[in-house]
C-alpha cells in the first residue's frame, strides 16, 4: 500500500465514522445499518448484547423510542492492517432529549467507538463497532 493509498483510506474511514454519526442523528435507520457489512456485529455504547447483521441492526435501531440527538465525533484514529482492513477508534459526545424535551434537561455522554472496518465493493463497511461509555455530564 502506498502512503496515497494509505492516506485515501483513512479518509474514507473516517468519513464512514462521521457517516455513522451523521445518519444516527437524521433517524434514517436503513442508512446506519448499511454503514455495516452484511454479517456486521454492533455494541451500543449504552451496552447490551451485540446485534448481528445489518437487518436486525436496523430493526433494533427501530424499536428505540423517538428522541432528538446530536453526535460529536473526533479524536478518529485509523490503524490500517492491510489495504482491505483495519481498527478505528473516535471520541463521541451525545446529547439527547425525547421529541419536544429541552437538550440540555438531559446529561450529556462520553464515551466513543472502538471499530473493525473492511473494504467491501460498496465501499469501507463496520464489521465490528463496539460502543462505550465513560462518562455522564450535566443534570439529570
Amino acid at each position: 500500500m502506498t502512503p496515497l493509498e494509505r492516506l485515501l483510506a483513512e479518509h474514507e474511514i473516517g468519513r464512514l465514522v462521521t457517516r455513522f454519526a451523521l445518519l444516527n442523528d437524521a433517524g434514517d435507520w436503513a442508512a446506519v445499518a448499511a454503514t455495516f457489512t452484511s454479517e456486521g456485529r454492533f455494541v451500543r455504547p449504552s451496552g447490551g448484547d451485540a446485534v448481528v447483521g445489518r437487518d436486525a441492526i436496523r430493526v433494533s435501531l427501530e424499536s428505540r423510542p423517538p428522541r432528538k440527538s446530536c453526535h460529536l465525533i473526533t479524536n478518529v484514529l485509523v490503524d490500517l492492517a492491510s489495504a482491505d482492513a483495519g481498527d478505528a477508534r473516535c471520541s463521541m459526545l451525545l446529547y439527547t432529549a425525547p421529541p419536544g424535551q429541552a437538550a440540555a434537561s438531559v446529561p450529556a455522554l462520553i464515551g466513543g467507538f472502538r471499530d473493525k472496518v473492511v473494504r467491501t465493493p460498496e465501499g469501507w463497511r463496520f464489521a465490528e463497532r463496539v460502543g462505550f461509555l465513560d462518562l455522564k455530564v450535566g443534570p439529570e
